[in-house]
């Protein structure tokens, strides 16, 4: 089946007794009992399907994962409280029982960054940088720093940098890493990770899967091989996502596939715009012809297809005229998230990579004059016209 109709239908519809829901329940319970006890400890033991505790598992927590498995191509999936715990809860996972190593990519979210260098490197954990759409450079970090894991997006936060997913996948498992990445900006619908032989896949489900700025949440994916450790961590760890905040986000991926063509087609023509507006100095958009990784885009993502994201640097701005850009938007919502039907601006200074040092943000790139636009299912005109207005202020 196509991820359009897998979207609809994989993970619902499951038989209750003598009848089956249209759509899967909101199972809000902490716990489950059976009329023999018996049957109770062959649950917690795995050797009976069923369910005994919701730190454990849940019947519409279940049926999100088994949603998010069949979409990204995996074996597990295990829907977690938020973006960030599932990118923890990958790390663990891939380091467990290894040399506690991790070779990241220089331009990620910041508060991945925020992790691994303030919470992971002073437990003793070896973290370093390195660009993965330069192959040449980042081979030889893995061969300096010998990493047992690698961390990367395929769809670079706020620069919109393309990787060679497949290729630095193949390259880390030669020297003996694991590799997990944050297809947050992808979605399944722009790439499969795991069908390139990536580990473990993560997502901010806050994001484009559910898609309506309504839930928090996270979800981390991966093959057999890594099921019982995953699942070990998981229930020892509890960072569980609760039922109802499941339900919402099942509700929200039936339509992923639809409002992910919307936005991407919606976000090439404002890319285009931009790039001749008179305020505005620089585009990022990984469809433009002039993208540094274009190629790599054509050759990873389905025709067209070069998801919803476009950052830009206004003209002669800084961190005051920015504000009063995104003060004067009358319909695109100036908030610190992505992936919502309507259209969002952000300011990766003050949000996304606020932890850290301005000397940092500029050595990576990201100026002050930097904003992240997440284009929406609006007519295109309607975002265009708000932009315009907000620059001429």
């Amino acid at each position: 089946m196509k991820i359009d109709t897998l979207a609809v239908h994989a993970g619902d519809r499951k038989k209750l007794g003598n009848y089956v829901p249209s759509t899967t329940p909101i199972f809000g319970t902490s716990s489950f009992y059976y009329e023999r006890t018996e049957d109770l400890e062959r649950v917690f033991n795995d050797e009976m399907e069923g369910h005994g505790y919701t730190r454990y598992g849940n019947p519409t927590t279940g049926a999100l994962e088994e949603l998010l498995a069949t979409l990204e191509g995996g074996d597990l999936a295990v829907a977690t409280s938020s973006g960030m715990s599932a990118v923890h809860l990958a790390l663990i996972a891939a380091m467990t029982d290894r040399r506690r190593s991790v070779l990241c990519a220089k331009v990620m979210y910041g508060q991945s960054i925020t992790l691994l260098t303030n919470v992971l490197a002073p437990t003793g954990v070896d973290v370093n940088f390195a660009e993965p759409c330069d192959l040449a450079e980042f081979e030889a970090a893995l061969a300096k720093h010998k990493p047992t894991c690698v961390l990367l997006e395929p769809v670079s936060n706020p620069l919109l940098r393309v990787a060679p997913i497949d290729k630095v996948t193949a390259l880390a498992h030669e020297h003996g890493a694991l590799v997990i990445v944050d297809n947050t900006f992808a979605t399944p619908v722009l790439l499969r990770p795991l069908d390139l032989g990536v580990d473990f896949v993560v997502h901010s489900m806050t994001k484009y899967l559910a898609g309506h700025g309504d839930i928090m949440g996270g979800a981390l994916i991966c093959k057999e091989e890594h099921r019982q450790l995953v699942t070990v961590l998981t229930r020892t760890l509890g960072p569980n996502l609760g039922p109802f905040e499941a339900y919402l986000t099942m509700r929200g991926i039936k339509t992923l596939p639809l409002r992910v063509e919307r936005q991407c087609q919606n976000a090439r023509r404002v890319a285009a715009w931009l790039s001749d507006h008179p305020r505005v100095e620089r585009v990022y958009f990984p469809g433009d012809p002039e993208h540094p990784d274009i190629e790599t885009s054509r050759r990873l993502f389905p025709k067209d297809l070069f998801g919803g994201m476009v950052s830009f640097e206004i003209k002669d701005a800084g961190r005051d005229e920015v504000f009063a850009f995104m003060d004067a938007l009358k319909m695109i919502v100036p908030a610190t998230t992505l992936g919502d039907v309507h259209s969002l601006v952000l300011y990766p200074a003050i949000s996304t990579h606020r932890d850290l040092a301005p000397k940092h943000r500029a050595r990576i790139g990201i100026r002050d004059n930097l904003v992240r636009v997440s284009v929406g299912i609006e007519a295109v005109e309607d975002i265009e016209a708000d932009l315009d207005q907000a620059l001429k202020q």
